[in-house]
């Protein structure tokens, strides 16, 4: 395994459905490891898990986030529902050892299945006539986007995250990064892994969580904990950039949700996700 991603989200069977993996630093965004990283980590038991259906895609995936993960060994234990056929069910629970007690960091009930190419015969004339998607967010040429290096610091203060990431944001709703946001709710830009790793169906996960969360644009900076993460994944990704948007109509009782849409460079649509996450708290006066 050559690519960053597939190194550090690697699972080691343990028997009895029971995986160990290790948490890398280099994913910490925030106050913990970076959501959508852990989530690979756990679907990677999963896919493990069904490997002999030949489920190895993630369809569907629905993470509840218990407590913040943090860099080092965890224990991914995993449960079949039903497998064979189509699909398979799956669930697992991502754990870390605190203070001597196992503490879980994540819940996760996924279908597993095969993902299509995008743009690929269905076998159903009748169904590919109605085929709908949504046509791909307009966006400047990546060469006109920001990057971290723009910054002033060269894009060293950035989280670690970043370094795993090449992101070009759309300058339109960038302004947050100097004190401007456009209070408009959305977060967009070009994205691939900074190895360029091919994307696919597993990799989706960590794209749908790895921008800036749209309560930056709102003006509200700081750490955005997400409680509840779903995944769609549609079709499966060509080789290259993905254009990926982030924006949230609802902003209430202290959380937002945040819908992200993520297209290859075909202009298919390959994943959806929606997620509930915490605002992030007003810092303290120091006074």
């Amino acid at each position: 395994m050559t690519f960053e991603l597939d190194r550090t989200a690697a699972v080691t069977p343990l028997g009895a459905g029971s995986y160990a993996a290790h948490l890398d630093a280099g994913w910490v965004v925030g106050g913990g490891v970076n959501g959508g990283y852990v989530l690979a980590v756990a679907a990677a038991a999963l896919r493990a898990e069904v490997a002999d259906a030949g489920h190895l895609d993630p369809v569907s995936t629905s993470a509840y986030y218990l407590s913040p993960s943090v860099p080092g060994p965890a224990t991914v234990r995993t449960r079949v529902l039903r497998a064979g056929g189509r699909r398979s069910t799956v669930a697992a629970t991502l754990s870390q050892e605190q203070d001597g007690v196992q503490v879980d960091r994540l819940t996760v009930l996924a279908v597993l299945g095969t993902v299509e190419a995008g743009g690929a015969p269905g076998g159903d004339a009748a169904v590919e006539a109605v085929r709908r998607e949504p046509a791909p967010v307009d966006l400047p040429p990546v060469e006109e986007c920001v990057s971290a290096s723009d910054a002033p610091d060269g894009g060293r203060l950035a989280p670690p995250l970043m370094q795993r990431l090449d992101l070009r944001l759309d300058p339109a709703y960038a302004g947050w990064a100097v004190g401007r946001p456009s209070r408009t709710g959305v977060v967009q830009g070009w994205m691939r892994l900074a190895d360029h790793r091919p994307p696919d169906p597993w990799s989706l996960l960590v794209v749908v969580d790895a921008l800036p969360p749209v309560s930056f644009d709102l003006g509200l900076p700081g750490w955005a904990p997400t409680v509840e993460l779903t995944v769609h994944v549609r079709q499966r990704p060509v080789d290259g950039w993905l254009r990926v948007r982030h924006a949230t109509r609802t902003v209430a009782g202290g959380s937002f949700e945040e819908d992200c849409e993520v297209w290859d460079e075909a202009g298919h649509l390959v994943a959806q996700s929606r997620q509930l996450a915490l605002l992030p708290r007003a810092p303290r006066d120091p006074s």
